[in-house]
């Protein structure tokens, strides 16, 4: 559409500064903005402004995509600098949290204070040096004695000597530097059964060991390496040394499988976990999880008092053996009465076959044939007299008074 065509409105001033001479063109879109000496529409006025605003905004929009922002159709100036602001903080907070980063990496190298790949195997090769001798020295004590080592050792060369003392070096610069590796697989390990020393002072040997058997030529460093060595020298004092009662190695790692079974179901099923039910889940037998259940229980003292407050111990309150119950002892002793008394009813041969049928005496019962063979009779006969003799008992009166004790 023509601006011409649009309705006209009282002329203006023709020496407007918005307003100059110029001559008539064609715009872009097609848009004829006609420009006469006599007066100008304030319709072409606005038209001018509106195509400005538009090239401006189109700017400004990809100026913003640009800027990796995002911005909605109407948002307005306020949130356009919110968004700045909040776009600037977001930048600046990376930059810190990166930087603390790379000062905590560097403060923890500091503190850990690896060795150079060169120091590791200068220092590894002089720990096998000393190994060496140290195991030849054991083999010439076994087979001459200390007393003659002792005089080979102080007139051979000062070479030995050196290495030795280097070796010690190494193992207390080894130690000094690796520490912090030491202490940070110990800590893991707090709280089962021996104090944080004692499980750095057995990370330090597994470290040592380990530095033995290290090899540099195969492109792993010193510290990769002698983690697992650590590790293992901690689990094994753990299982060696945690517990009065020691379990063996393959059951002690089963205690803490079956602790993490019985909280996992102990949550889910809100009840404390049968045998059955943790064996099911750790796919073991039933055998299994209740030997290292009833052995993994930390002793306790019968000296232990059972209040805070009082002399009562655990050992004056825990019952003892069914045996050793007044009441059991009685009722036992006049059972053994009454059993004397029904055999003496018999003749000789029939209770002395009853007593080793049924073990009467303490001893292990035994079958007809093996009664046979003592007595010298056949395995019918002594059926026979068995079964003779239980049908006395069993017509005499003295059977009623041993009725009482029978479940």
């Amino acid at each position: 559409m023509s601006l011409t065509s649009l309705p006209t409105f009282p002329t203006l001033n023709k020496n407007h500064s918005l307003q100059p001479n110029l001559p008539s063109t064609s715009s872009k879109f097609g848009t004829n903005l006609v420009y006469n000496d006599a007066s100008v529409t304030v319709a072409a006025t606005e038209a001018v402004a509106l195509a400005y605003a538009a090239v401006n905004a189109a700017r400004h929009a990809v100026e913003e995509s640009e800027n990796g922002v995002v911005g909605e159709k109407n948002i307005g100036f306020d949130d356009m600098r919110r968004m700045r602001r909040r776009k600037r903080r977001k930048n600046l907070g990376c930059v810190v949290e990166e930087e603390n980063i790379q000062n905590n990496f560097s403060r923890e190298k500091e503190l850990v204070g690896f060795l150079s790949s060169i120091e590791e195997a200068e220092i590894c090769l002089g720990l096998k040096e000393g190994a060496r001798i140290e195991v030849s020295k054991h083999r010439m004590t076994e087979h001459e004695g200390n007393s003659s080592i002792s005089r080979r050792l102080a007139h051979g060369n000062t070479s030995l000597d050196k290495v030795l003392s280097n070796t010690r070096e190494s193992k207390e610069r080894l130690a000094h530097e690796y520490r912090g590796l030491v202490a940070s697989i110990a800590a893991r390990y707090q709280g089962k059964g021996l104090s944080f020393q004692d499980l750095t002072q057995e990370g330090t040997i597994g470290l040592l060991h380990g530095a033995e058997k290290f090899d540099p030529n195969r492109g792993c460093k010193l510290s990769t390496y002698v983690y697992w060595w650590i590790k293992q020298a901690i689990l094994k004092a753990l299982a060696r040394k945690s517990r009065l009662v020691r379990l063996p190695g393959e059951k002690y790692g089963m205690v803490g499988k079956i602790a993490e079974a019985k909280n996992v179901l102990s949550k889910r099923l809100r009840r404390k976990p049968t045998y059955n039910e943790m064996a099911e889940v750790l796919n073991v037998n039933v055998s299994i999880v209740k030997l290292v259940s009833e052995r993994s229980r930390q002793p306790i003292s019968l000296d232990k008092a059972v209040f805070d407050q009082g002399n009562l111990t655990l050992k004056e309150i825990m019952p003892g053996p069914v045996e050793m119950i007044p009441e059991k002892m009685v009722e036992r002793q006049l059972k053994k009465q009454g059993v004397v008394k029904l055999l003496n009813t018999l003749n000789k041969r029939e209770a002395e076959i009853l007593r080793l049928y049924f073990g009467l005496n303490g001893e292990t019962p035994l079958s007809f044939e093996e009664i046979g063979k003592q007595l010298k009779l056949s395995r019918e006969r002594i059926r026979q007299i068995h079964g003779i003799a239980l049908s006395k008992l069993q017509q005499t009166t003295l059977v009623d008074s041993l009725k009482f004790y029978v479940v």
